[in-house]
């Protein structure tokens, strides 16, 4: 198996997944947040399609996307926007398993790297994955019960 080629593959993957649910949801909010998760698997997929090619790349985070998605909820609660659809709680479960599933792929093969550089690399693919997870757990949670989860203070540690 070709790991840069699997890898690609699950970023696409994941890509079409955010597009998808961006396209079956109404409210604003939600679709900055799964179009920033999009935009994001599109940059990961980069990243290691520079990888395969053996160039050296530099990783940037997103470091701001967990401070976006916070500001993007707040701005929700502000202007009382619980317009979802409960049923999306299932696919952004599946979206969930499928990006642990990721952050472990990309740590056993960080685990597996001897250079460096590209040891590196698959860390910080793990983390964005790990962040991944904080994000989707926290969709979950507001699809789930909108308005007592933008009420709820424990989501207001996003940004850490």
């Amino acid at each position: 198996m070709d790991i840069y080629k699997y890898a690609m593959q699950m970023e696409v993957d994941g890509r079409h997944f955010y597009l998808d649910m961006m396209n079956k949801t109404n409210n604003k909010g939600l679709k900055n947040i799964l179009t920033m998760m999009a935009d994001s698997e599109a940059k990961h997929y980069n990243v290691i399609l520079v990888m395969q090619k053996n160039d050296k790349t530099e990783f940037s985070a997103d470091t701001e996307v967990l401070t976006n998605v916070r500001n993007i909820f707040m701005k929700m609660k502000e202007e009382k926007d619980i317009d979802v659809d409960v049923s999306q709680a299932e696919f952004y479960k599946k979206a969930l398993k499928t990006e642990a599933d990721a952050r472990k792929f990309y740590l056993e093969r960080a685990d597996e790297e001897e250079d460096s550089h590209r040891k590196e690399i698959f860390l910080n693919l793990a983390e964005e994955e790990r962040k991944h997870c904080v994000l989707l757990e926290n969709m979950i949670g507001f699809v789930s019960q909108p308005a007592d989860w933008l009420e709820n203070p424990e989501w207001y540690h996003l940004d850490e």
